[in-house]
Order: C-alpha cells, then structure tokens, then sequence
C-alpha cells in the first residue's frame, strides 16, 4: 500500500523531495492568495512547501497519512501537522488556499471525484486550489505506489461536482535531476 512505502521509505523520500527548488510552482499559485492568506497544504510529505508558505508570511495548516512523514514535516516546519488522509482530514475552517503538489495522484481514480468535492468544501468561495498529477490518462502500479495520472480531460471530470473550475493547465518537466524524463500536469483551480 502507498502509506506503507512512505513509511517505510520516510527517510530517502524526505531527503529527495525537501530542498527541490519549487519556485516556478510557487510563482504561479502565491499571487493568487491574500497577503493574510490561510493554506491548506494538503498531503504535505517533507513539509518543504509548508515552510516556504509559512516564511512568506501565510498562516498554513498541514496533513499527510503517512506517519513517518507527518513526523519530519512537524520537525522540519514547526508545525503540528495532522496525520490524517483525504477522507479522514476535518475541520470546520475555510481556506483561502489549498496545495495539493503531488499528493492527490495516490488517491485511485474512482474515489477521487469525492476526494475533490470534500476537498474543495474546506475551500473559501473564490480560494484557489493547486493540484498536480503525473501526466496521462491511466493508473499505475509503481514501486509499491499507486498513482492515478492525469490530463486535462481526466482532470475535468474529476472535478465535475466539486464546485471547482479549472483557471489554469500547464505541464512541466519532473525538477529533480533524475526524472527529467518525467511530465506533470499543473492545475490551478478556483472554487465557484
């Protein structure tokens, strides 16, 4: 299972993933949120984009499912961050933001409709929302990871009933020096 490996890779995911340079992402998300702007960083592994938003000045909340990582994110950002899934996560506050960088991939493409919707009901009317997927149109078994990959048809049906729309769709190459080779699907949604 996709937790498991997290758990039991917390260590190497952790150093791979907690200094990779996310400024181009950061470019296109940060203007779009208020000075004052709360954020949900939602499947925060690392906690690497936690403690960017937070040294910008943002107040931000924090989950992950994965123990192991919950634990370093909490180390490394100071935050409490909340061990919870996408489905077990809840609270009664409204978000001005939410960041979900590649995290909503291991959700299995018949849940993940349901997935946005609850999602997007934490989310302020007018709140942006960040999402990333491996680009293509299928799912996958890799390396004791389950990833549900996306383009920008399997994007929009995924979020048909969320009270979501998509402002935005671009694709880059994977930042880290060994998955060149690698393509995402960006997305910045916008709650109706």
């Amino acid at each position: 299972m996709t937790i498991d490996f997290y758990n039991q890779h917390s260590d190497a995911f952790y150093s791979d993933t907690v200094n990779v340079n996310m400024t181009a992402l950061y470019n296109e998300f940060i203007p779009l949120i208020p000075l004052t702007g709360h954020i949900l960083d939602a499947g925060c592994g690392s906690g690497r984009d936690s403690a960017y938003f937070i040294q910008q000045g943002f107040k931000v909340t924090a989950f992950d499912a994965s123990e192991a990582l919950v634990k370093k994110a909490t180390l490394y950002t100071g935050l409490e961050v909340s061990l919870a899934t996408f489905d077990s996560f809840d609270t009664k506050l409204k978000f001005d933001a939410i960041w979900a960088c590649a995290s909503l991939l291991h959700v299995p493409s018949p849940l993940i409709a349901n997935t946005f919707k609850r999602l997007a009901s934490h989310l302020a009317v007018g709140g942006i929302f960040y999402c990333s997927f491996k680009y293509g149109d299928d799912d996958i078994n890799r390396g004791g990871r389950f990833f549900t990959n996306a383009n920008e048809q399997r994007l929009a049906s995924f979020i048909v009933n969320s009270n979501l729309s998509i402002n935005k769709t671009w694709i880059t190459q994977d930042v880290r020096p060994d998955r060149q080779d690698d393509k995402w699907l960006n997305a910045i949604l916008i709650k109706r």
